[in-house]
Parts: C-alpha cells; structure tokens; sequence
C-alpha cells in the first residue's frame, strides 16, 4: 500500500489495540461458521493512524487459496542518504531530461563521487546507500555539460546545466521494521523510507524505456490504433507496506504512445486523411479541425535536421508548442537585417530544401521556430498524456484486457524485464525480491451472497441473472401513458421494427409486474432538428389524446447519437420533469428478451418503482429498526485532461427508505480539479431531510422516529494521500448538517478505492468463476492490508472478460464500532441492489450511482447554450474555456421538481 500522509488532528480518536471481535451495535460476529481463526491485531495504544485502527480481523466465510500479484522483498540493512536535487537556474525541465542530466553527472562528470550510484526520481529526491563525500557542508554544486541530439558542430556547443545537491536527510530503514510490525506510526520518516524504495526499484526500468510515474512501456509487445497511436505493453512497480512483511505489487499496464516516423503522417493519420493537402488552409483545411490536430500534438517532442556552419547535417530535438494558421508559403517572419521571407522560401534558400507540400500549415516549437511538418521526424517512445480519442476506447480496452491466467503470466514474465536481480541499484541498497516463490498465496475468504427479496409470484428469492418469467419486482410501476420518439430514418427502423420494439418491452416489463399501456405514441423526428421541441411536441400530443403527459419517453437513437442522448437527459430530467429511456436503434432491432428485461430494470425505478431488496435477515447492519441506517455515496469528476477550463462535479447519493433499495442525488459544480467536496453541507442536509421525510410520509414513522442513527458515508475517488483531508474537511461538513437539523447520527467514513493495481487470482480451477477470475464475494483483509489500519479488498462482482479488480475499502472513521466482518458483509450486500443489474456489482451501489451522477452532470446545460462538454470539443470551441466558476454555476440548472425524488440516474 503507498503511504499516508501522518496523522493530524482531524483523525478519529484512537482505538484500542485487540481485544475481542465485536458485535452489538457493529453487527458482526467474532467468528463465522467456516471461517478462519481470527488473530487479533497487535497494533501498540502508542501508534497513531490516519484511519481507524483495525479492530479485528474478519472471519466469516469459506477459506479460499489465491495468489496476489505481489512480490515478497526484504528491506534494507543500511541507513539511506537523502538528497534534494536542484537545477537552480533552469525552469522545470522534464523527468526524462533530469534523468539524462544525472545519468551525465553520475557516470562522466564525477564518477568517482557516485560510487556506487545514487537512485533519483527524476524530480527532487536523490538517495544513496552511502554519504557523499560534501564535506561539513553537505552540498557541492556541479556543471554537467549535456547535448541532447544537437551536435557540436552546431558551433553552439553542449549546454551546460548547474545542478546542486544538498544533503537533507538520512532514513533508518528500521522504521519500516518497526512500521510493518505495527510498532511505528505513519510519519514522515516511514513515508520517506517507502519512497526511497520505489526510486530503487524503478532507476533501472526507468533509464532505459519510456516511463510515467509509477509505470515503464517496452516495445516488446504493441498494437496499432490508427489515429496516429500505438500501444506499448509496459509494467506498474509499487513497494507496498503490508503486514509484517515489505510487497512489490507488479502489474501489467498499457502505455498509449504517438507513432513514430514522419511527423507529416502522424498527422494526416490523425485527421483520416491521405493527400497531406488538406492540411492546407488555402485548400479548405477549416480552423476547428486544426485546433483539434493542435490539442493532439502539442507537447510532443519532434526532431528537425538541418544544416550547420561547414554543411553538416544537425539534428535538434524540438517540442511542439501550437500549429501554424497559414501553409509555409504564405507565412512570413523577419529576419535579423530587417527583410522578410515565407517559411518555404527560408527553407529552399538557407537550408537548399524546397518543400514538397509548401501549402501545408506548420508547427511552432518551443523557441518560436516555424518549421514545416514535412521537416519534422517523431522519435519512438513517446507516451500520449491526453485523453484517448473516445472512438479508441474500445482498442484499448482490448488490448489492456487479459483473462486472469494469461495476466498472471505476463506479470511474471515481466520479471525478467523488471530484473531486480541484476539491477545495480536493488543489489546495491541491500534489497532481494523472491521471485523465485513466485506470486503471493494468500488465504482469501468466500463471502456468501446476501438473499433478496422479489415480488409477489417470483420463482425464486434469489437470482445470479434476470430471465424472462423468473422473477417480479419488489414494487412494479403503472405505466398509463408513453410515448416513443424515433431518431433513426423510417428506412432503417421502419414500422415494423417500431412495433416489434414495443412488443418485446411491454411483454417484459409485463413478465416483471409492470402494467404497460400497449399502444404508446409513435413519432419519427430528424435528429438535427431542436430536440426538446420535438419532444415537447410528442407530449402534447399524448396530453391531447388523454387529457395528460406521458409517464415516460422511449428515445431510439442513430449511432453515434451522443448529442441526441444530452439533449433529451436535459429535458426529461432538469426542463420537464418526465423520465426517459434511450435505446440505440442497433440494440434493440429484433432484441431478445433479455435486452428487454434489462431495460425494464431502469424503467421502473425511473417511475418510482423497487426491483428487489435486501432480505432483512441477511443484512441486519442496516435493517436493524432500533439503528435506522442512511447510506451515502459521494463522488467527484474532473475535466479530461487538456480540457482546461472546465469545472469539476460533484455528487452525493443516499438512501431514504428503510430497505437501502430507493436512492436519490444532488449534484453541484465546483472548483476545476479540486477534490474535497466543497458544498458538502449543503448536499447532506438535503439527502438527510429527504430521508427524515420519506420515513415519514412514505413509511409512517413518528416524527421522532424518522432521523438516522447511523450514516454510513462512502467516498468514492481520494487518493491514500487525501485521506487526512477527507477527516479534516469533509467529515465536519457531515457533522454540520446534522446539527442544522438537530440530529445526532453515528458516523462511519469508508473511502472506496479502484485505482489500485493489486489483483487476485484463484490458485485452482475449482474456486474460479466461468471467467477463470475468483468469485464474488471474495475478500482478504490479512496478508496485503495495512499494518496497521482498517482495510480490506473485495472482489465483489463475477468475472466477464479480463481480470476483475478488487475495490479497496479503507475506514477513515467509525463511530458506530463496526466488526470487520459487519463492514465486509455489508459492503458485500450493497454491492448487490444496483437497480441496474441482476449481479452484484465491482462497488456499492450508492457509491456507482454517484459515479453515474458526476458523469451525467453535464447535462443540466442548456444544449443549446454556449458551454460545450463534448469529448472531442477543443479548448477553443469551447465558449466556457474563460469562463468563471460563478458562469458555470448560473449555468447549472437543478434537477426538475418532479425528478428528484426518483432515480433518474438509472
């Protein structure tokens, strides 16, 4: 597990070290029928968390054997020697180039100094096993000469880079000792130390393929997408602090990288075209395809040749800074003795090249240079650090995608290419990686499923997958009035289509217990036309016929209907208030059943209706009627990257019935890229006075029964390092709306992590699911878990395609004194009522509707007004890119009345 930040002062209180697995008020049982021996942990009263401390282990279940794509290492003997590294006269130079310069400064310029060699991440940190002879100052300064590609015969000669190095600390790596034993908190000395070791492990991948933070891509294996990309295979390294023992978690990744060669054909790859004319401007090439051919490319680095003093060819490498608006024959620029020149005739009179397409627009590095794209060589290796093209996705995915055998493979193959054993450095620090006992085996346990409780006349209680004539809803809806809005031409979804479209979904919403009308309102409309008019229009025509509007609007979309889809959300959800179902026209021509069945699964909770609950009995944490229970969900999304300007959304989803099966959601705007949830007070006081009223009115409680006891507040998307954060602002703000409402609930704080890359594998064939991945249910909270906090993994969902990820829950908070086996089977539980779907899901559901709910906060724009949330707009097409956040927030228009109180997220 990476580090967290020391704990201050906004953590929970302390809990006591061991003592006997609770019950009571946690629900959960000291030891399950099946389960392992528990062992308690042994954490000293002395040490400080971040999050809770664990209070026990879980212990329900069946034991299960897996492996854990982890590598067991030791930890070095010898005290580590911390130095920062300064370039004082440069700006922030690329990690690439720092690594070039100390790799220069190590090997040429002072070799004897760096004996053996220092580790460097490529920023500000330096460590040696050995002190550096500094003398009583502990610094020294040094000039390393460097050239990257440009030649001495430039007449410029190598630059020279002043680079200085102060000693800061020094790391007893004791303290990891002591940390993995549960005898040391988490300060900065910890902190610094699992640092230390990541620099060791990746300085010798990192000097020698292209790398991001915590990833390195080879080209041994690679897939081209077009576009102008390839895909390189590459390995995630990260030493993870765990339980009495120091990990490497080794991983697969992919590595998206621009094509090399001709930068010229890069581009014409990029926009889909051959003749490299119609980048021409004075050929037609518009401005709204060069500003997305501009947000592409710039940044990338491009090697340009030209001739030196005495005729020799020189390559310099250049970065990208824009494209140019004119071909490289109507561009002009000054020269020093005052003349002008275009740029084509610049290069056929000084460097003898005429261009062969001097029409072609230009790229402007760094420096200011113009210089034609036909000049320009792309050199291999260059990771892509924008957003895919969306209609790349799919390319990715299946390239990244591999069934859990063949990933446990590639990840010991990738061994040999991490090759601790003969790294200098790993051997140098004092670490050894056992590789040789292969992956970690860890005893895993096997959750059983929660029961859930269907309607009146279902066959079974509970269900692995939704088949016609197997079950009912819990509580079906009534639909009286509907209407169906064709975006598709009558000659590629004609009437026949149409009516066996509404066959098939009437029959199963009919199989489920929905009452459906037979014979909605069918019209066909053009998909450039004004949508909401249109739509508007099919109600009216629906209210003439029966004297009211329709409870809900079918919408067959065209591919690639993206726009459509925006503009219809808008107006059912935010203009007026009615709920909507899109489906695309390739789906559901001729569907089967089972296409139906799913779509009646978002149908009827969009009208109010229930499709299942948890059986009380199997989830008493949260039916217990003496602890009414909230859940919320919280998430926050952030603009792609490039797309500056944009603003952050954020989400906040709750339960307000007593079966945790009814869901609601706020949303609101904030701060670009900020991750705490600014107007989180507001948020909760409007989930919570929702959930006091329905218990009310809906349910008939007293008014003095109708407050939460407990709040069970899921967060979804921080990082470990924000984690203080969450206890430092975002818990108060929970805390306040509470007091606004004169209620005193018990809170519980889960973060829900994803972004992780550890990974479970079933030892043997007998314990997989049909996709050869472990099954659902699965949990270990013992061998890769936190020293010292309240965490587990749980892989919650079946396997389809590739390697199911576990999500990893870390209890910041905790109130209410959970067992770690209530919050287990809980979460386990919770994963199981995402209306959606009839399997269990990767999260819990609260937490997957806030995801849908940040990411569909886009559309309460005005589709026609002036802010583009587009995937492929570029910052320029956007209107909003300058505007303020107080423009975006007029902007943002709430939920209609009539649908915050359903779940129009479905």
């Amino acid at each position: 597990m990476p580090p967290r930040a020391a704990p201050g002062r906004g953590g929970p209180p302390a809990r006591g070290a061991g003592g006997p697995a609770r019950s009571g008020r946690g629900g959960g049982t000291a030891r399950g029928s099946g389960g392992v021996q528990v062992g308690l942990p042994t954490t000293g009263a002395h040490i400080t968390t971040v999050g809770v401390k664990r209070p026990d282990f879980g212990t329900v279940g069946r034991v299960v054997p897996i492996y854990v794509n982890s590598f067991v290492t030791t930890i070095p003997e010898g005290v580590i020697h911390h130095y920062d590294v300064i370039s004082p006269s440069e700006k922030t130079l690329p990690a690439r180039l720092n690594m070039a310069l100390i790799k220069e400064l190590q090997t040429t310029v002072a070799p004897a100094i760096f004996t053996p060699r220092a580790v460097y991440d490529g920023r500000k940190n330096m460590f040696a096993i050995r002190e550096l002879p500094f003398g009583d100052s502990k610094s020294q300064e040094f000039d390393v000469s460097f050239s990257e590609g440009r030649s001495d015969t430039s007449g410029k000669g190598p630059k020279v880079y002043k680079i200085r190095l102060n000693k800061v600390a020094e790391i007893n790596p004791e303290v990891l000792k002591r940390f993995i034993a549960g005898d040391q908190s988490h300060d900065n000395a910890v902190l610094t130390a699992i640092t230390a070791l990541n620099v060791v492990i990746r300085m010798e991948p990192t000097m020698s393929y292209p790398f991001n933070v915590r990833s390195f891509f080879t080209d041994r294996e690679t897939k081209d997408i077009g576009s102008g990309l390839q895909l390189w295979r590459g390995y995630f390294q990260s030493v993870r602090p765990a339980s009495n023992q120091m990990l490497i978690n080794v991983d697969i990744s992919t590595g998206t990288m621009y094509k090399s060669g001709s930068l010229l054909g890069l581009c014409l790859e990029y926009i889909g075209k051959n003749d490299p004319n119609a980048m021409a401007p004075r050929r037609g090439f518009p401005d709204r395809e060069r500003l997305r051919l501009q947000r592409f490319i710039s940044g990338i680095r491009v090697l340009t040749i030209h001739t030196g003093p005495g005729g020799n060819a020189v390559q310099t490498p250049r970065v990208v800074k824009k494209l140019s608006s004119a071909g490289a024959n109507a561009l002009t620029f000054t020269m020093r003795e005052g003349s002008s020149m275009t740029v084509a005739d610049y290069f056929r009179k000084t460097q003898n090249k005429a261009l062969q397409f001097p029409d072609v627009i230009c790229v402007e590095v760094g420096s200011g240079a113009l210089i034609p794209l036909e000049l320009c060589t792309v050199p291999p290796g260059q990771i892509m650090r924008k957003q895919v093209p969306p209609e790349k996705t799919k390319d990715v995915l299946d390239f990244a995608t591999k069934k859990p055998r063949d990933r446990l493979e590639s990840i010991k193959n990738g061994l040999a290419v991490l090759a601790y054993g003969q790294s200098e450095y790993v051997r140098q620090f004092g670490m050894s990686v056992d590789h040789a006992a292969g992956p970690l085996k860890v005893q895993a346990r096997l959750l059983k499923p929660p029961v859930l409780k269907y309607g009146a006349g279902s066959k079974q209680p509970t269900i692995v997958r939704l088949l016609p004539h197997s079950i009912r809803f819990f509580k079906p809806v009534e639909i009286q009035r509907w209407v169906v809005v064709i975006y598709e031409t009558v000659r590629r979804f004609n009437e026949n289509a149409a009516h066996d479209m509404i066959t098939g979904l009437v029959r199963s919403c009919g199989d489920v217990g929905i009452k459906m009308q037979e014979t909605p309102f069918v019209f066909w409309e053009n998909g450039q036309g004004r949508i909401a008019d249109q739509l508007r229009q099919a109600g009216q025509a629906c209210a003439q016929k029966t004297g009211q509007g329709p409870n809900l609007i079918v919408v067959i979309l065209p591919e690639g209907g993206n726009d459509i889809y925006t503009a219809v959300k808008h107006f059912g959800d935010v203009s007026m208030g009615v709920a909507t179902q899109c489906m695309k026209s390739s789906k559901c021509f001729r569907a089967k059943p089972q296409y139906y069945a799913n779509v009646s699964l978002k149908i009827n909770v969009k009208l109010g209706g229930i499709n299942t609950i948890p059986d009380p009995a199997s989830v008493s944490v949260l039916t217990d009627p003496h602890n009414p229970t909230i859940v919320m969900g919280a998430d926050v999304i952030h603009p792609a990257p490039g797309s500056d300007g944009r603003p952050s959304f954020t989400a906040l989803v709750a339960n307000v019935d007593s079966d945790t099966a009814k869901y609601i959601a706020d949303s609101r705007v904030q701060t670009s890229r900020q991750e705490m949830i600014e107007e989180l007070q507001a948020m909760s006081k409007h989930v919570l006075s929702m959930y006091m009223r329905y218990r009310e009115v809906a349910e008939k409680k007293g008014a003095g029964n109708a407050a939460p006891k407990r709040i069970i507040f899921y967060r979804d998307g921080v990082s470990e390092g924000q984690f203080k954060q969450v206890l430092a602002q975002e818990l108060p703000l929970l805390r306040k709306a509470c007091d606004e409402l004169g209620i005193k609930p018990k809170i519980t704080v889960i973060v829900v992590g994803k972004r992780h890359h550890v990974r479970f594998f079933p030892q043997s064939e007998r314990d997989a699911d049909r996709s050869g991945n472990c099954q659902a249910g699965t949990v270990v909270d013992r061998e890769v878990s936190h020293p010292t906090e309240f965490d587990f993994y749980l892989q919650s969902h079946g396997g389809l395609l590739g390697t199911s990820r576990p999500a990893h829950y870390s209890i910041l908070y905790d109130e209410n004194n959970f067992s770690a086996d209530a919050l287990q089977t809980l979460s386990f539980a919770l994963c199981h009522v995402y209306a959606r779907s009839t399997r269990s899901v990767s999260i819990p559901a609260p937490v997957y509707y806030a995801d849908i709910v940040c990411s569909r906060a886009k559309n309460h724009y005005d589709p026609q007004g002036s802010f583009n949330f587009s995937d492929s707009a570029t910052q320029t097409d956007v209107v909003a890119t300058n505007s303020s956040l107080d423009d975006f927030r007029r902007g943002f228009m709430p939920l209609h009345k009539a649908q915050s109180t359903l779940m129009y997220f479905s």
